[in-house]
């Protein structure tokens, strides 16, 4: 037999499926004997043998010691990802618990529902739990504020289609009054809402260089508070929220101590997560959630582990995206049901988030 993806008959996909199912499951080596067992055939063990060769010589099993049995290879859980596991569905007990700690709570900003999801994907996984959040510089803002303090500091408040607010307090070289920055807030909103950051700040200058506009007052204060005010939103890496790296303290699978300080030190570096993350999601095209498996990961130190991750959105568009972390030796289809389920209730609660913020 010429075991390979494409090829792999009956009998060996039914022999893989036992051996990685028995292995998820005990985390030990699994032998022929067990496999026979386990056959719908009953087969005998040197069958079996057999069959597990091939699997071997094609790449699916290795053997970790010349007495003991085989364990999955990369290539191995990929077939099993691929062609094997069905799409699971989580019970309706754990589905209500997942929306009561979704909901459990009014939420008034959306750091803290990002970080409660990232807390629930590590809770039903079992395994590290990641959420990034949208990228400023692609968020649709709804709303803009800007209000006056003290030694003529600004505070610039935005708030995004999705409900993110964003604040910050910057320095303008002109002294403006209240009711100079609402009128210009009411500008900004009443002609951008709706458009993205950099959107709004290349149409501003656009029509600065309109000789109409030159004597516009209004749109000058428009340029200047909006260029000191939204110019590091722009420029700002998305923030990353992390649950669950004590998890793999307790996994056998992580035993190897220099292993695990590489994998903290990782969860530690946000850009490389959102790296991670995002190259995954684009990676899965139209697919609802994306599976990267041992080598697949771009990243070293998690060449032993498993990624799965989905993106979030709103009004059809992708905002941000999240996953779980975990070895690869893992229950795939309860990991991406739990990975889609969160995805899309952190939808329906962006979506619930009060899209005004009072000055």
């Amino acid at each position: 037999m010429n075991a390979s993806a494409e090829t792999l008959d009956g009998r060996s996909r039914e022999m893989l499926a036992h051996l990685i199912r028995t292995h998820i499951a005990t985390g030990e080596p699994v032998g022929s004997r067990t496999i026979a067992k386990l056959t719908r055939e009953g087969l005998s063990s040197a069958t079996v043998r057999n069959t597990i060769s091939d699997l071997e010589e094609a790449g699916f099993l290795e053997q970790p010691h010349t007495s003991a049995g085989r364990v999955p290879t990369d290539k191995g859980y990929r077939f099993y990802v691929d062609h094997i596991i069905e799409q699971a569905r989580l019970s309706e007990s754990e589905r209500d618990r997942i929306v009561r700690g979704m909901f459990s709570e009014r939420w008034s900003s959306a750091d803290h529902l990002l970080s409660r999801a990232s807390h629930l994907l590590s809770e039903y996984s079992e395994g590290v739990g990641i959420v990034v959040s949208p990228n400023h510089a692609h968020e649709v803002i709804q709303h803009l504020e800007f209000v006056r303090l003290s030694d003529g500091r600004i505070l610039v408040i935005t708030v995004s289609r999705g409900g993110i607010v964003q604040d910050r307090i910057v320095r303008v070289p002109e002294a403006f009054t209240q009711e100079e920055l609402d009128r210009t807030a009411r500008y900004v909103n009443a002609n951008f809402a709706g458009q993205t950051l950099p959107a709004i700040r290349e149409e501003l200058i656009r029509r600065m260089t309109e000789e109409k506009a030159l004597y516009d007052r209004l749109l000058q204060n428009a340029v200047l508070l909006c260029e000191q005010g939204l110019s590091d939103d722009v420029n700002a890496q998305p923030d990353v929220y992390v649950d669950g790296t004590s998890n793999i303290i307790a996994k056998p699978d992580f035993a190897d101590t220099e292993r695990m300080r590489e994998l903290f030190r990782m969860f530690d570096e946000k850009g490389r997560l959102v790296t991670l993350l995002t190259e995954c999601v684009e990676s899965a095209m139209r697919q609802s959630v994306a599976v990267r498996i041992g080598s697949e990961n771009n990243i070293p130190s998690l060449h032993g582990c498993a990624v799965i991750t989905s993106s979030y959105g709103f009004d059809q568009q992708v905002a941000g995206s999240l996953g779980v972390v975990g070895p690869m030796r893992m229950e795939y289809a309860r990991t991406i049901s739990i990975v889609n389920y969160v995805a899309r209730l952190l939808e329906r609660a962006l979506s619930e988030i009060p899209q005004t913020t009072e000055s």
